[in-house]
């Protein structure tokens, strides 16, 4: 796991320095702390971040060539297949010079050519320069679980693993993509191929770029199918979906350095950790925070299976400091990113770093196999279709004088669920979602604003989605667009953002590729029935998990924030949001932000959800926009 980045400037043919190259990986030093490398060929140029986890040698420094300097990679993440892959390169006549995924993925590239990539398992970002071809040939893995960032200007094209690389070159004046900063209001993140900085795009998952001949070209290489269901006894399936589940945490046990793992004391982490425990390869580290809050803390949970399994366990009860945390946040984030949950995720990879290097994470098993509440909830609303639209207006409109209630709360979970009756099932699930819906976004963004981003449709993209999805029923339409949105743009970025931020590698056994597909080509009825969710999977866990962590609720993983705007965030919310810089850029009324705070703060709604929106938002504008990066650079990382 590391830190890349690279420029082809195939427009003006200018060389490109390798200066240029080593400031752009600085901004970027915290993915890799154990090395730095250039290179540079008149006009292409790669940097490389190093975090060494396999070879420890200099054998496996990047940016890497070929013996014959035709061919060179950067490379960030870890193929976990790669000494399988290297055995039949082997047999094909390749020599190694290293024991590296790296080099593997540079020799399989000369063999099969940019068909490479659908022989890789793992987790992936890199870029290859075929000096032969005169092709910039690039990839990012399936699921996506390492970011690709690119952006083209009058010279040619740069790429970097995160956006505020760019800020070392001359040619990037980073500007707001407002656009994209509409989507955010509803998603809590830039979603898809956009992202918050105009001109800066992302490589999709699954998709690989090719520059040739002056024309970038975009292709889809892999994309998660939910047919043919699988046959045979849930039995059978069990059975396949574990041996998957096996070898996929074997893999992701290789490693040169420490290695360990998340436990929350949920199904997904603790079935993990059991696995590991299986393989029997030393007793495993497990790592865990707490709360003072009881509704927050899982700790006990937590302990209960490092107890079961043994292992060495490592807790600690946080008090986060959100005021003295969020700079550094919003410098990592590289874009306004308002998923609260990346609090508790950084201090829990802050204090896995002092032990590990790898650690391994349940992220994947509620996407996989329908863990949501909001799943079965979506499908028992899909059967209230039939009443007619104006009678589930009314239930909507009820539905909006409830009272506030705490953020967990059945009586706040009912009044989400009623308040979209009237909407169809896609727009439903969208508004379930969203934290500013298409009328809250009316009431809150100025006319200017609206009018620059004519046409905006935020819940139009997930529409886009339902309709590209494939499957048995709406569960699989559900899962297929959260696996190809909320998973890669939300949960996925915070937990690469949060460890890389320490120099923690996280590795996803739950999101091995061949797990997920096999999860897909499940029946709907082994995933999700009723109220039961996660159904095979529980089944799986239960063979190693005692019935107290399978049946207890799901807890998630989040922050106190609506005692906190009332109590420790509310002097720094009214001197972010109300000291006028917020109103003076166009974006919003002022009198509606007010009222939000107001309303927080009276308990007459709780508008905890949007004034974090609202927060990360203009702290994301002052330092990346009004100061280019430079107000926490130095210090962040």
């Amino acid at each position: 796991m590391c830190g890349i980045a690279g420029r082809y400037n195939f427009r003006s043919g200018a060389p490109v320095g390798e200066d240029v190259l080593a400031a752009m990986c600085r901004l970027v030093a915290h993915r890799g702390p154990d090395g730095e490398g250039t290179w540079a060929a008149d006009a292409v140029g790669f940097g490389h971040r190093r975090l060494s986890i396999i070879d420890l040698s200099d054998a496996g420094r990047q940016p890497m060539q070929t013996a014959d300097g035709q061919t060179t990679i950067t490379f960030n993440g870890e193929i976990y297949n790669f000494e399988e892959i290297r055995r039949d390169l082997e047999s094909r006549g390749c020599a190694f010079a290293s024991r590296t995924d790296t080099e593997v993925i540079l020799q399989a590239y000369r063999v099969f050519g940019p068909a490479c990539v659908r022989r890789l398992r793992g987790m992936f970002a890199f870029a290859i320069w075929d000096a032969g071809a005169r092709r910039l040939f690039a990839a990012r893995d399936r699921l996506g679980k390492k970011p690709f960032y690119y952006r083209e200007d009058a010279d040619g094209l740069a790429f970097a693993s995160e956006p505020k690389a760019f800020l070392a070159e001359a040619s990037f004046a980073p500007e707001a993509d407002r656009r994209a900063l509409f989507d955010y209001l509803s998603f809590q993140y830039v979603p898809g191929a956009a992202s918050a900085f105009r001109g800066v795009r992302r490589l999709l998952p699954g998709h690989t770029l090719t520059l040739e001949d002056g024309r970038v070209t975009l292709e889809r290489y892999w994309s998660l199918e939910f047919l043919p269901k699988a046959r045979g006894s849930e039995a059978d399936a069990e059975e396949d979906v574990l041996e998957r589940l096996r070898a996929a945490t074997r893999l992701r046990m290789i490693s040169d350095v420490p290695l360990g793992a998340f436990l929350s004391g949920g199904v997904d982490s603790s079935l993990v950790v059991a696995l590991m425990a299986e393989a029997g390869l030393g007793r495993v580290k497990t790592f865990s925070i707490g709360f003072d809050e009881a509704v927050y803390n899982e700790l006990p949970h937590a302990k209960a299976v490092a107890e079961r399994f043994g292992t060495e366990h490592h807790e600690a009860v946080v008090r986060p400091d959100a005021v003295a945390l969020l700079p550094k946040m919003v410098w990592h984030y590289n874009e306004p990113y308002a998923d609260s949950s990346a609090i508790p995720t950084f201090y829990l990879a802050e204090m896995t770093r002092r032990h590990v290097t790898v650690a391994l994470n349940g992220d994947g098993g509620d996407e996989g196999f329908g863990g949501y509440e909001r799943y079965p909830a979506s499908l028992a609303a899909a059967r209230i279709d039939h009443i007619p639209r104006p009678l589930r207006r009314l239930v909507a409109r009820a539905a909006a004088v409830l009272p506030a209630g705490e953020t967990r709360s059945t009586r706040t979970r009912l009044a989400r669920f009623l308040a979209a009756a009237a909407d169809g099932r896609e727009r439903r699930y969208a508004r379930w979602m969203f934290h500013f819906d298409a009328d809250r976004k009316r009431d809150l963004c100025t006319p200017a604003f609206l009018a620059d981003v004519t046409g905006a449709d935020s819940g139009a993209y997930l529409e886009r989605l339902f309709a590209d999805a494939r499957g048995e029923g709406f569960l699989d339409a559900l899962l297929s667009v959260d696996t190809r949105s909320y998973l890669p743009d939300d949960l996925l970025v915070k937990v690469d953002i949060a460890t890389m931020a320490f120099g923690l590698e996280g590795r996803s056994p739950l999101l091995d590729h061949e797990v997920m597909e096999a999860a897909a080509h499940l029946p709907e009825r082994l995933k999700v029935r009723g109220l039961q969710k996660k159904r095979l999977l529980r089944r799986i866990a239960g063979r190693f998990l005692p019935a107290s962590i399978l049946d207890r609720p799901k807890m998630g993983f989040g922050v106190p924030l609506d005692r906190w705007f009332r109590q420790e965030l509310r002097e720094l919310t009214h001197d972010v949001l109300l000291d006028g810089r917020l109103a003076a850029r166009g974006y919003f009324h002022q009198r509606y932000v007010e009222h939000l705070v107001r309303e927080h703060e009276t308990g007459v709604r709780s508008c905890h959800y949007q004034l974090w929106n609202l927060l990360m938002f203009e702290l994301w504008h002052r330092t990346f926009i009004d100061a280019r990066g430079g107000s926490v650079a130095g210090g962040a990382s």
